[in-house]
């Protein structure tokens, strides 16, 4: 069985070509990077949020998954929701249900009020599941990571396989 040592990619990832990230060449723990591509987030006709300031987190075997500032949501469209999480690298997790016209997406977004050290510069930002949002990355609709509890944000040049596809539950 295969072993991440923090350097290998295991035989069975998908080498890059040109262009295109391996998920297997992102770090453990988690490393932050600012991308200024357009990110646009659309729920039921309404846009939720648009940055060119986002931040990815890069971390080994899954898909970047974009966080935007606070400035750049529309927040009077966000509640919070019950329930949190704790992430290990990250620390508690607020989660945030989106109302459009009456109607409500549950649990579509969520945010680090008061995160570790480490990522203390994503602090207030939000993330988004793109299972129940649309989004894009420069102009690039975003495929949700698979299953049913990542929040992780699938455009063209990731390559995998990546947590959450059948087969992965070890890694």
């Amino acid at each position: 069985m295969w072993k991440y040592n923090g350097t290998n990619r295991p035989d069975f990832a998908v080498k890059p070509g040109p262009g295109q990230e391996s998920v297997w060449d992102y770090p453990r723990p988690p490393k932050l990077s600012p991308d200024q591509r357009n990110v646009v987030v659309k729920w039921n006709g309404q846009v939720i949020a648009s940055s060119n300031q986002a931040v990815r987190i890069l971390e080994t075997a899954s898909p970047p998954t974009f966080y935007l500032p606070p400035k750049d949501v529309n927040t009077e469209l966000l509640t919070e929701s019950t329930g949190s999480s704790f992430c290990e690298w990250k620390g508690k997790a607020t989660y945030w249900d989106i109302t459009v016209a009456r109607d409500i997406n549950k649990v579509a977004a969520w945010s680090y009020d008061n995160p570790t050290p480490a990522f203390s510069s994503i602090a207030g930002y939000y993330s988004f599941y793109p299972a129940r949002v649309n989004c894009t990355v420069g102009g690039e609709t975003v495929k949700p990571q698979p299953g049913n509890f990542y929040g992780g944000w699938m455009t063209p040049e990731i390559v995998g396989p990546v947590k959450g596809e059948p087969g992965s539950g070890g890694w």
